[in-house]
């Protein structure tokens, strides 16, 4: 029970599921999950941060950087992901141990898990650390006390949706100095996207698709509002799930809803695409019977970070591998 919810609440790290102990019910910030679309970034015009600079982040402070901070302390993966990505990687000193990508992470000093080691954060005296604003209910205290000791922390905002992530880079982008390579990355996910999404145009029978996020007994999926849905939306797929945000299913209600495909996005269970097979019922599902219950890396499909769109990517290969398999 104890790997179930650790699993759960890395899970939560990356895309807000905000999975309680107990028998607190899931939920999450909800994003928009229209299909947006948006002015592209452009590096054509991008221009260097001016310091003194000044941002008010996502608990309110003020915070006024001199010069480009030349040590980081990350605390929430999709931030280390992100620092990585625009070339401010040789800058960050130490992570949580949830971080796991790029593989440079797991040759640095770590402060806590889902707890933050507060008086190690302070001991290595970082220039600035980001922390995430899902993390205030939680670790308000932690981040006082961490700015009380003279550190400024950067508390970046929840991302509820492609056009949040975007947001988000470009914020670690502006306080690291790194505004044009932080362009780029989002210009490259943008690409991605809409790559995607034109080869989705194309797709005449929607498949429904059911996103399973934990095991029985509580087996948890995806709605309206949450990241999966902006998926599922994005690649011209149906959800059987239409209430809102993250909700508990039963097996029963799976089955009679019947999906296309079923999509599993852990990894705490071991042999979980045979053990779904095998439940109670299953064998009448078309999932099932057409052989599409497909597993796919909880990481990449969960952060808002850098490898978002990789995430869709590995949603459309899922559900269509004959429109987006190699």
């Amino acid at each position: 029970m104890k790997k179930f919810w650790q699993l759960l609440l890395t899970a939560m790290l990356a895309v807000l599921l905000l999975a309680a102990c107990g028998n607190d019910k899931k939920k999450e910030e909800a994003p928009d999950s229209s299909d947006q679309t948006s002015e592209e970034t452009t590096t054509d015009e991008v221009k260097d941060t001016t310091y003194p600079y000044t941002l008010n982040d996502a608990s309110g402070e003020d915070i006024t950087f001199e010069k480009a901070p030349e040590s980081v302390i990350s605390l929430l993966p999709s931030n280390t992901e992100t620092l990585f990505a625009i070339d401010a990687g040789d800058k960050v000193i130490a992570v949580t141990e949830n971080d796991d990508f790029p593989a440079e992470v797991a040759e640095l000093e770590t402060v806590g898990n889902f707890t933050v080691n507060v008086e190690k954060v302070i001991s290595l005296q970082p220039e600035v650390v980001f922390a995430h604003e899902m993390m205030l209910d939680s670790s308000e205290e932690g981040i006082n006390q961490i700015r009380e000791a003279g550190i400024p922390v950067v508390v970046v905002p929840n991302a509820g949706n492609f056009e949040e992530t975007y947001e988000a880079i470009q914020m670690i982008g502006e306080v690291m100095d790194k505004n044009e390579e932080a362009a780029q990355v989002i210009e490259g996910m943008q690409a991605k996207v809409a790559e995607i999404k034109e080869k989705a145009a194309t797709i005449t029978d929607k498949r429904r698709v059911f996103v399973e996020n934990s095991d029985v007994p509580e087996i948890y999926t995806p709605g309206k509002n949450t990241f999966p849905q902006q998926y599922l939306d994005m690649i011209n797929a149906e959800n059987i799930v239409t209430e809102d945000g993250w909700v508990m299913i039963s097996p029963e209600t799976i089955v009679n809803e019947n999906p296309d495909v079923i999509v599993v996005m852990y990894s705490y269970v071991p042999d979980i695409i045979e053990k779904i097979k095998k439940r109670d019922g299953f064998d009448t599902v078309t999932a099932v019977k057409e052989d599409r219950v497909v597993q796919v890396e909880e990481n990449i499909t969960s952060r808002t970070g850098p490898r978002l769109a990789d995430g869709l990517e590995v949603f459309a290969k899922a559900i269509y591998p004959e429109v987006f398999g190699e």
